[in-house]
């Protein structure tokens, strides 16, 4: 913020409601300019399938009840307003808004059903006044469309979703949409989910921070299913602040969502935000795993930059223990030789049909839009022995693996570069971190990853933010135009 200016583009929730606090910007003016941001961009990236129509009339609404709080507290704005008032939020294509927003998992297919409630984390977020801006594309049906034939990014909806940084590159998936959104400044904070690596893997190929919580700390309810089992709704922003702010309103218990009984015991009282701590890296013992991920580097820019970054950690006062090795690795990482698949299907046909009996309109037969996975799930018979022993034998992988590591080296965090190790995490439902770390010589964006036993979000959040902000290594794409593409 310069004298009476205000720049929206990379602002942050905190300067936003800065600038609202000063009278340097409006609501309206901030969903004005990112709708002008979305008509300019979304024709070539394809971030956003639609916007909620109702914008501008909230954005007014905002601006009133803030000046409204103003007249009440003689000039001043007082603690009424809540956590994300005024703030524009774009959500995932799945998760349930009741208002005149489709929910669609990017497939028409779903379109024009009308889901019966919000979504337990959409509830969360009005009640903190957010705007519910619109929703963004993904890979379709979380990319179980088709486990073969359907690009990361697609969706029949929107059409293929862009990387910002680099056309030819893949944007990754399935929220891919909320990570282009969020990097090329066409909204200020996103949520997405992820059940193998949705979050993570778009956050690190569009140069944004993603985070991933433990499974149930945050609300499955109302959102379009996958795998219940390892399912959760997170953050994708544009820094590790913001993702914080964002999952400091959207954890805690949903009568309607049981793993969350048992997650809330994690919440910190007095919520995340005071985790935000530049010397978070201090003591923090971190495990460096490089078997197979590091291998898999092919750019030596990243490889370069990995090491370098290890050297940080251990400046900034962490206690690096480097060659780590997790115990089967390789099986975990093969999802048809360990059983993930069989679960999906299972749990999927159980989860899928229960989410549509619910809809107040909804297609008879999914298997009309010819999604063949659909049909090899509708063929599965439940939970039976195939599945439970397919999980025993996850359990023992997590177990034995990651758990094992990270409690015999007593680690605060695994540390390990791209989104490589989403499976070691996703079986056990653990939460992870990822912040941008550099890019390649092409342009490519990509980041380093930071996972933890269930609850441990408190130690991530201190680690990712000392990172963050020792290094600061994230720009915004570059400028572009369609003839560039």
């Amino acid at each position: 913020m310069e004298g009476n200016s205000f720049t929206i583009e990379e602002a942050t929730i905190e300067e936003i409601h800065q600038g609202f606090v000063q009278k340097k910007l409006t609501t309206r003016q901030l969903v004005d300019y990112y709708l002008q941001k979305i008509q300019t961009l979304n024709p070539i990236l394809r971030g956003v399938i639609e916007v909620n129509p109702d914008a501008r009339e909230l954005a007014d609404k905002a601006d009133e009840e803030r000046e409204a709080e103003r007249k009440k507290n003689g000039g001043g704005l007082g603690t009424t307003l809540g956590e994300l008032h005024g703030i524009p939020v774009l959500l995932k294509d799945t998760i349930g808004t009741n208002d005149k927003l489709n929910t669609t998992a990017g497939s028409y297919a779903l379109l024009g059903s009308k889901v019966p409630r919000d979504a337990g984390v959409v509830e969360k977020l009005r009640n903190a006044g957010a705007i519910i801006f619109g929703k963004a594309s993904m890979s379709e049906w979380y990319k179980f469309r088709s486990l073969n034939g359907v690009p990361n990014g697609w969706c029949a909806r929107a059409g293929q979703g862009v990387n910002p940084y680099v056309q030819s590159e893949t944007p990754c998936g399935s929220s891919s949409g909320s990570a282009i959104s969020v990097a090329a400044n066409m909204v200020a904070v996103s949520l997405g989910t992820e059940t193998y690596s949705s979050i993570i893997c778009p956050a690190d190929h569009n140069s944004v921070v993603g985070f991933k919580p433990t499974v149930g700390l945050t609300s499955r309810a109302g959102v379009i299913p996958m795998a219940p089992r390892w399912d959760t709704v997170g953050t994708i922003c544009r820094t590790v602040s913001d993702a914080v702010y964002l999952l400091n309103v959207i954890v805690g218990f949903d009568t309607r969502d049981a793993e969350t009984i048992e997650a809330s015991i994690f919440i910190p009282e007095g919520g995340y935000k005071k985790f935000l701590n530049k010397d978070g890296l201090k003591r923090k013992r971190l495990g460096i795993v490089r078997y197979p991920f590091v291998e898999k580097l092919h750019d030596p820019t990243q490889s370069a930059a990995f090491k370098n970054h290890i050297g940080i950690l251990r400046q900034e006062g962490a206690i690096v223990i480097d060659n780590l090795k997790i115990e089967d690795v390789d099986k975990i990482l093969e999802p048809n030789h360990s059983g993930e698949i069989s679960i999906m299907m299972a749990e999927f046909k159980i989860s899928i049909n229960a989410y549509l009996k619910e809809l107040i309109d909804s297609p008879e037969k999914l298997n009309e839009y010819d999604q063949h996975t659909f049909i090899s799930a509708e063929k599965t018979e439940g939970f039976g022995d195939q599945e439970k022993a397919a999980v025993e034998t996850l359990e023992k992988l997590s177990q034995n693996g990651f758990e094992k590591l990270m409690q015999e080296y007593e680690l605060d965090a695994m540390v390990t570069p791209g989104s490589g190790a989403c499976p070691v995490l996703a079986i056990g439902g653990f939460p992870a971190i990822t912040v941008p770390a550099g890019y390649g010589n092409d342009g490519m964006p990509f980041g380093i990853c930071f996972g933890g036993l269930k609850g441990s979000e408190p130690k991530l959040i201190e680690i990712a933010y000392a990172f963050e902000q020792t290094t600061r290594v994230r720009k915004p794409p570059p400028s572009f135009t369609e003839s560039s593409i």
